[in-house]
């Protein structure tokens, strides 16, 4: 990417200029798998070794999170299909849910709080070893959201970790599966009120809820508007066309009434009905011919039947390959995807190669595989701003952190003017932290009309809430997290081989030369002839790197 007056880097420079200079200044001042042949021959273009340790480092930050020295000499060694193959294939770590028993929070004490949540959260996505997981899953959880926020209900706290864990364990089966894991899962049920959801009473006048009706179209599927196949608004005398009408909205929701948690005693002691799929009670389920879009739903379809024949309709409409498609891209690797990478996405989306639709190992494949994320692109609206979140888990990964003691104290880093102003799991809608069309306002990327989702978390108190939060971790880490340094110290007497290091690692081989030498200046005028001295540098050069405009945006 290049940066020019209406480049995302350059906003961003505008936006963090104050910020990062406060912050550097302050800490200058204070730092005193197993193998897989499932990718093919050799001769597959998606066997493509990676040319230098950049671009492999630069292709783990859009797969995984970060990229230590060993991942970035075995995707130089296997090449870039290969290590997907490994990762698609990698064993999950613990689950949340058991954590939180593990971890006494089954106890009657909790049935009523969020905690260990953040901290089960922060644990998998610092310190497990399949990162492509976690980072779809991570995807997954801004697309098809719930948040801790919304959740007024007994065992909050396992109703994430059980959707957290589900999502895990669906995120590389097929789109149709994941859906249907979505919408039974309790989690979801609660936050979007499918849960408890009864068929009409004419004599009080009741309907159904329409909520997960509504989004289950607007957000996890098809969208607001048909789509062409790479992504474009389908157009009828210069007018988008919709997708659905309100009353479809209301013949979906008949289809979802009948479903509550999987327990007879909903207010019992024990959490574990918030892993398990929500149950059909026939009762509650509103009877007759039902539509959804297209299909007709027969009057003899029971509540399961009648939810798989929706689930089916939906997931074979030809918008969820673009749609979802799409937000993948966002998530993983640049902000505005050409039309054309949409389309090769949403291609493997409807046929896998092998006839299967919705395969995700395929659409991941095509995501990260594609040329357009394969090589920087030059043009200004390229690239994506990393997420507060991201950042974060890229360095903290990055520098070994850990917790000895498996507390992960991060906690919830949702506070914008202290904090990172997002955290996993808690954003404040079902919209989630930012919208996937949004293009900054009274900015040059609204000029432009580059879209630029992250921006709308992007503000001189985010900002500055970032930088100091990072400081502190940078100096101290967090709780029983402590980064090790001890690779960055070997070559601290080296201010331009340590900061080269870190553009490195962080930015992977997309840092510019002009922003390495202005860091390499800064961390050089630190005198480095005692360890105090070496270790100031190698603080001040972690924290000027995350703070660099340049880092920030992922190329």
């Amino acid at each position: 990417m290049t940066e020019d007056a209406s480049s995302p880097a350059a906003a961003l420079s505008a936006a963090s200029t104050a910020g990062a200079v406060l912050s550097a200044a302050a800490l200058l001042a204070a730092c005193g798998g197993g193998s897989s042949t499932d990718s093919g021959s050799d001769s597959d273009p998606q066997n493509a070794l990676p040319a230098n340790d950049g671009e492999a480092a630069r292709f783990l930050a859009q797969a995984g999170f970060a990229a230590s020295t060993t991942d970035v000499a075995t995707v130089k060694s296997v090449g870039y299909g290969r290590w997907l193959d490994m990762q698609f294939n990698a064993s999950r770590s613990q689950t949340h849910y058991d954590w939180l028993v593990a971890k006494g929070y089954s106890a009657e004490t909790y049935r009523n709080s969020l905690a260990g949540v953040d901290a089960t959260l922060w644990r998998k996505l610092i310190g497990s070893s399949d990162q492509l997981r976690q980072r779809v899953v991570l995807a997954l959880s801004e697309i098809f959201v719930v948040s801790m926020n919304g959740l007024p209900v007994s065992w909050p706290g396992f109703a994430v970790a059980g959707y957290v864990d589900m999502l895990e364990e669906r995120c590389f089966g097929t789109f149709r599966n994941l859906l249907e894991g979505v919408t039974l899962s309790p989690a979801m049920g609660v936050y979007l009120a499918m849960r408890g959801n009864r068929k009409e009473d004419p004599r009080s006048g009741r309907q159904p809820d329409e909520n997960y009706a509504r989004e289950v179209m607007q957000l996890f599927t098809i969208g607001l508007n048909q789509l062409n196949p790479d992504g474009s608004p389908k157009t009828n005398g210069g007018k988008t066309i919709d997708t659905y009408t309100l009353a479809q909205i209301s013949e979906v929701a008949r289809v979802f009434t009948g479903w509550d948690f999987d327990t007879t005693a909903p207010s019992g002691a024990d959490p574990s009905y918030m892993r398990r799929p929500m149950v059909h009670t026939a009762s509650r389920f509103s009877t007759g011919v039902k539509k959804v879009l297209d299909t007709t739903i027969p009057e003899s379809a029971d509540g399961p039947a009648a939810m798989k024949a929706a689930l089916d309709t939906l997931a074979n409409h030809p918008n969820v390959g673009p749609f979802i498609g799409r937000q993948l891209i966002q998530r993983l690797v640049c902000s505005n995807p050409s039309g054309a990478y949409v389309q090769r996405v949403a291609t493997a989306f409807n046929d896998n190669g092998q006839g299967v639709r919705g395969d995700m190992k395929a659409v991941i494949r095509a995501v990260l595989l594609d040329s357009e994320a394969r090589t920087p692109s030059a043009n200004p609206g390229g690239g994506k701003l990393r997420e507060p979140v991201q950042r974060l888990i890229q360095w903290a990964r990055t520098v070994g952190m850990s917790s000895p003691g498996d507390l992960w104290a991060i906690g919830d880093c949702s506070n914008p003017a202290s904090r990172l102003g997002q955290s996993p799991m808690r954003s404040g809608s079902v919209f989630n932290f930012f919208r996937p069309g949004y293009v900054p306002p009274n900015s040059q990327l609204g000029t432009n009309g580059v879209t630029a989702p992250e921006f709308q978390l992007c503000n001189e108190s985010t900002v500055a809430g970032y930088l100091n939060f990072m400081q502190g971790l940078v100096n101290a880490g967090i709780g029983d997290m402590k980064p090790d340094y001890t690779a960055d110290l070997a070559i601290a007497a080296d201010a331009t081989a340590l900061v080269q290091r870190h553009a490195l690692l962080l930015g992977g081989g997309t840092v510019s030369e002009a922003t390495i030498t202005t860091i390499t200046t800064a961390v050089g005028a630190i005198v480095a002839t005692t360890d105090a001295g070496k270790l100031n540098r190698v603080k001040a050069s972690w924290l000027l790197m995350l703070a660099s405009p340049d880092y920030q945006i992922q190329k």
